[in-house]
C-alpha cells in the first residue's frame, strides 16, 4: 500500500508544496497529483499520477486523451477526476495559444509555428486551418476548414479563401498536423500548397506559408522554398 498523501511531511506534499514553491517547483506527477486530488485504497493520488506520467507517459496517456470516457478507464481515475484533468488540459493548451490574434504579427515561419504548434501537436485526427491575416500580417483570426481521419483531410481551396474573403483578409497562412508526429510533408500536401498559392495570386489574397505541425516540430513551405519569397 502506498503512502498517503496526508501521511506525508508537509514540504512533500504536492498542493503545499506549490504555495510555497510556486507551481513551476513541482514535477509532473506532482501537478497532475494536485487534479487527482485522491486516491484509492491502495493507491494515494501521487502514486497514480507518478505512474501516469512516468516514461512519457504525460504525453502518452494524459495529452494525447481527447474524452472524459478515455481518460477515467485509467485505474485509480472516474469520470469526475477525468473532467478535472481534461478540463486543466484544455485550459493549457488554450493559455499556451493565446496571443493577442489581433495584435500577433505573423512574420516568420516560427512565429506561425508558435501561435499554432500548441493548438494542433496532440490531435489525434489531421485538422486543417486558415490564419487570417490583414496588411500587415497580423491574425485576423483563425478558422478550421477542415477535419480529416487519422491519415488524411480533404480541404478544397474555395473552402480556405471562404473565410479569407467573408473576413476580408489581406492574407492567408494555412497549417495543418500530421498526427505521426513526423511533419514531413506528403505528395498531397505540396499539391495542395501549390494549388493555394495559385488561388491566392487570382484572388490577390496571398498563402503566406503553409506549416505542417508535427510532436514539437514543423515544416514550412516557404522556409523550404516551395513558395516564392
Amino acid at each position: 500500500m502506498s503512502q498517503c498523501i496526508k501521511e506525508l511531511s508537509l514540504d512533500d506534499r504536492p498542493r503545499e508544496k506549490l504555495m510555497q514553491q510556486g507551481a513551476a517547483g513541482l514535477s509532473n506527477s506532482e501537478l497532475l497529483a494536485i487534479l487527482i486530488r485522491t486516491g484509492t485504497h491502495k493507491r494515494s493520488a501521487l502514486r497514480i499520477a507518478e505512474d501516469l506520467t512516468a516514461a512519457d507517459g504525460l504525453y502518452q496517456n494524459i495529452a494525447c486523451v481527447h474524452s472524459v470516457a478515455e481518460l477515467a478507464r485509467i485505474k485509480g481515475l472516474g469520470t469526475a477526476k477525468a473532467a478535472t484533468i481534461l478540463a486543466a488540459l484544455e485550459l493549457g493548451k488554450r493559455v499556451a495559444a493565446a496571443k493577442r490574434q489581433e495584435k500577433f504579427k505573423v512574420a516568420s515561419p516560427q512565429n506561425g509555428a508558435e501561435l499554432l504548434l500548441p493548438r494542433l501537436r496532440y490531435e489525434r485526427q489531421e485538422k486543417f486551418l486558415v490564419v487570417l491575416l490583414d496588411s500587415k500580417n497580423q491574425v485576423l483570426r483563425i478558422e478550421q476548414v477542415s477535419e480529416g481521419s487519422v491519415n488524411s483531410s480533404v480541404v478544397h481551396p474555395r473552402e480556405v479563401f471562404a473565410p479569407a474573403l467573408l473576413y476580408h483578409a489581406a492574407a492567408i497562412l494555412v497549417a495543418h498536423n500530421h498526427p505521426s508526429g513526423d511533419p514531413k510533408p506528403s505528395c498531397e500536401d505540396k499539391e495542395l500548397t501549390q494549388s493555394l498559392a495559385e488561388t491566392g495570386v487570382i484572388m490577390g489574397i496571398p498563402l503566406v506559408d503553409h506549416l505542417v505541425i508535427g510532436d514539437g516540430i514543423f515544416f514550412s513551405f516557404r522556409e523550404h522554398g516551395y513558395l516564392d519569397k
